[in-house]
């Protein structure tokens, strides 16, 4: 299972997840091999998941998806329709979208690091991981744009770098780039290259383009190449401290790292700007997904002005 995946060049959280549906298929049904199951066997899991487990539909979708791609890709057979299925229901939920002055004020309790983090998730619209994942190279301070590289689906697009952070920015590199030059001269300095340019360009994981944005605080050995590795900053960290940050301003409302997006989409509409604008700098496949944020415009979609406000 996880040979094909990676054969397919899937991200490593879509082989954890897909693994993990397998193993819990395999368990659901006694330790069955799922050469001795069909259809039937994938519609008991299913429904359990659903009535038992109460899932969401789209946790539910992900492991019918994890089981078709068993089927089909790994042990060469063909799924009928899986029918009889209990399915989850869809719940339509509006994305938690922060004021500016909610913004603001989530910005100001955080400090270092997670402050440029979240600046950029707010001001360039990136996902945590996108911006975790950003090497320097990526950054373009004379053309002010961000290059955002295998992001969600596998594809590239460029966003704008704010004005606003880059000077505390660029002081930020500085300071990684003698972390950098100290890791080189104790034997380390190599990160993780994308696919085969590691065997492509042997000593290209050591160079200081490719080095990230967001480093680790610590190293560690390459069990594959004996490398002295340093990997990016850990979502959990900026999470925590984002959480920390919502609460001490006063926050109602289940703000995350992936509001400060959401705020992103948001406010660029109420300024004004096209739809497909907004969907161009999100990497949104289909516009229908950015429409979801001219429901959550305090002024409505069309500009209405509520009748309670003519009295």
């Amino acid at each position: 299972m996880r040979q094909t995946i990676q054969m397919r060049h899937y991200s490593r959280r879509t082989e954890e997840a897909y693994v993990g549906w397998i193993r819990r298929f395999i368990l659901f049904h006694g330790r069955r091999h799922p050469a001795d199951m069909a259809e039937p066997e994938i519609s008991r899991f299913l429904s359990s998941l659903a009535v038992a487990g109460r899932v969401s539909a789209t946790t539910q979708t992900q492991a019918l998806s994890a089981l078709l791609f068993l089927y089909r890709d790994v042990l060469r057979r063909d799924v009928g329709w899986v029918k009889d299925v209990i399915r989850a229901k869809a719940a339509r939920r509006l994305p938690v979208v922060m004021t500016r002055d909610e913004v603001r004020s989530v910005l100001q309790q955080l400090q270092g690091e997670n402050r440029l983090v979240a600046m950029l998730l707010y001001g360039a619209g990136l996902r945590l991981l996108e911006a975790l994942r950003l090497r320097v190279k990526d950054l373009e301070f004379g053309a002010n744009q961000i290059l955002v590289r295998d992001g969600k689906g596998q594809k590239d697009r460029r966003t704008m770098l704010p004005g606003r952070v880059k000077e505390a920015l660029q002081q930020h590199l500085e300071a990684i780039r003698l972390q950098h030059a100290q890791d080189l001269g104790r034997g380390a300095g190599w990160v993780e290259m994308p696919t085969a340019l590691g065997r492509k360009y042997p000593n290209a994981g050591r160079e200081w383009g490719w080095h990230w944005v967001f480093p680790a605080t610590r190293t560690y050995i390459c069990r594959e190449t004996g490398q002295r590795r340093r990997h990016h900053l850990h979502e959990s960290v900026v999470q925590r401290a984002v959480h920390v940050a919502v609460h001490l301003a006063g926050l109602t409302k289940a703000a995350s790292c992936h509001s400060f997006r959401h705020s992103f989409a948001t406010h660029l509409l109420e300024d004004g700007h096209d739809i497909r604008t907004v969907q161009e700098l999100l990497g949104h496949r289909d516009v229908a997904t950015t429409m979801i944020y001219t429901h959550v415009l305090n002024r409505g979609g069309r500009g209405v002005l509520s009748p309670a406000d003519k009295l």
